[in-house]
């Protein structure tokens, strides 16, 4: 079976009262269909609970659940798969833990992280950051429109054809230009979390994926 890989994700955010779970269930209740849940700094327990809640929304609407940075966890629960950073444990060993069927995917922030990835076997890589988020400690390198142009130029010169999310500070207003440069999606965190009816701005945001992807999908014809 294909693993589809959704062209508007979003990323739980902890620095708001909504829970992740609260989170989840207004973004798939607004029409997102994928989630990554991402929570430090709390107990397994509240962890695991939070988890669990998450799972159930995402089936319930359909949506694929993806957990940061804990293969063991995804496992446990059966989430849809797993997203490592670039100082987590090895796509194999994620593998050997998820199986093949599962989705795993790897933070990149150069081309090097990119190729190293693919031969590792991802089946989508996060890259980042477009700009400064307050979202993630320890940033590597801010790319901008630029860097993104560089790095999937690269990827087609070298025949690497793997979904391309982006991530970092993005809002509305830059779908279209990072659409242009040849990515697959977008990942939105506190942009969506930090907002009253997430719901709503998950629906209007999924409206400007749509007419951003096809705009430059039509115009690379």
């Amino acid at each position: 079976m294909d693993k589809i890989i959704s062209r508007l994700q979003f990323i739980t955010y902890q620095g708001v009262e909504k829970s992740a779970s609260q989170q989840t269930l207004e973004f798939c209740a607004g029409g997102g269909d994928w989630v990554q849940l991402r929570i430090k700094n709390k107990t397994q327990e509240e962890i695991l609970s939070e988890a669990q809640k998450c799972v159930n929304i995402c089936q319930t609407y359909g949506a694929t659940l993806i957990i940061n940075d804990n293969p063991e966890l995804a496992r446990s629960i059966d989430a849809d798969g797993v997203h490592l950073g670039l100082n987590d444990m090895s796509i194999a060993e994620a593998r050997n833990i998820l199986g093949e069927h599962k989705i795993i995917g790897g933070t990149a922030n150069t081309i090097e992280d990119v190729e190293r990835l693919v031969s590792e076997g991802v089946d989508y890589i996060g890259l980042g950051p477009y700009k400064y988020t307050d979202t993630k400690k320890n940033l590597s390198p801010i790319l901008g429109l630029e860097g993104y142009s560089k790095i999937i130029s690269a990827c087609n010169l070298k025949n690497i054809d793997i979904p391309i999310i982006a991530i970092g500070g993005i809002v509305n207003d830059e779908f279209e230009a990072l659409f242009k440069t040849g990515i697959h999606g977008i990942a939105l965190s506190s942009y969506i979390a930090k907002k009253d009816n997430i719901g709503e701005t998950t629906l209007n945001a999924l409206t400007e994926v749509g007419k951003a992807y096809s705009f430059s999908y039509v115009n690379q014809q």
